[in-house]
């Protein structure tokens, strides 16, 4: 059977009409799962870096909602740690909002350089655990390793004092080379690590594989990955200092005496 140009060509714009209206079809009524999923995705996070459920374990959405009981989202101004509030806290996005002008400020630390942030956010937020026996504070950090932007969180004791633990949810890291920063080995090294020296200053960092002096404040890099590797070191102080979580930090230190 042959076929005339006209109809080829109007058969296949039909064609492409159909499945693009199905596909954006699709998109809108799957919007508000993805977004659940999404936001669940992120509160597991939370939970493993807080210890609060075991590394590979996948809790149900109605798990996850009991334990979450127990955990108080904190928004603050990010130059003085007072209480700012935000309508709705699961959709605050302090790395977006730091691109606009209202949100963010350019970025003074020279540690934000190394990690390739030009803005910080005016507006933070933090997780407090309150979980007995678990109590810490979860703060989201991010940055860039070597070849993509690293979103994770860092949990400290309430006091502030050390490291419970730290975690990346998100990276384009090389597997086996910069993505070892999700290995449970080298994230097993950082809790009881000291966040702060004695004048106040961020004091855990990461050094070269096999060049730990410090055991209180040291972290050992990983081998095959030290770009990556240091720029965790540099983006956690970056965001334990002055412009980032500092004046909260300071806050709750103060709260804790």
């Amino acid at each position: 059977m042959e076929f005339s140009n006209k109809y080829i060509v109007c058969f296949a714009l039909a064609l492409c009409l159909i499945c693009s209206a199905t596909v954006s079809s699709l998109a809108v009524v799957l919007k508000d799962k993805q977004e659940a999923n999404k936001l669940l995705y992120k509160q597991m996070n939370v939970l493993r870096v807080a210890q609060l459920i075991e590394t590979g374990e996948e809790p149900n959405p109605e798990k996850v909602a009991r334990i979450f009981e127990d955990i108080e989202v904190l928004t603050f101004d990010q130059a003085t740690g007072n209480p700012v509030e935000i309508r709705n806290v699961w959709k605050f996005n302090p790395l977006k909002i730091s691109k606009t002008d209202e949100g963010g400020v350019d970025a003074s630390d020279p540690r934000a350089k190394r990690v390739a942030i030009k803005r910080m956010p005016k507006t933070l937020l933090a997780y407090r655990v309150k979980t007995a026996g678990k109590e810490c504070l979860v703060l989201p950090i991010y940055g860039n390793g070597l070849w993509s932007l690293l979103l994770g969180f860092l949990a400290i004791e309430p006091d502030t004092s050390k490291v419970v633990g730290i975690t990346f949810y998100e990276h384009l890291e090389t597997p086996g080379l910069g993505g070892e920063i999700e290995n449970p080995n080298w994230k097993a090294l950082w809790p009881g690590k000291l966040c702060f020296d004695e004048d106040g200053n961020p004091a855990v960092e990461v050094v070269k594989y096999g060049a730990v002096k410090n055991l209180a404040t040291q972290v050992d890099g990983i081998s095959g990955a030290t770009i990556t590797s240091k720029a965790v070191g540099n983006l956690v102080q970056l965001w334990l200092g002055d412009t980032g979580y500092g004046p909260f930090l300071r806050q709750q230190r103060e709260a804790q005496r």
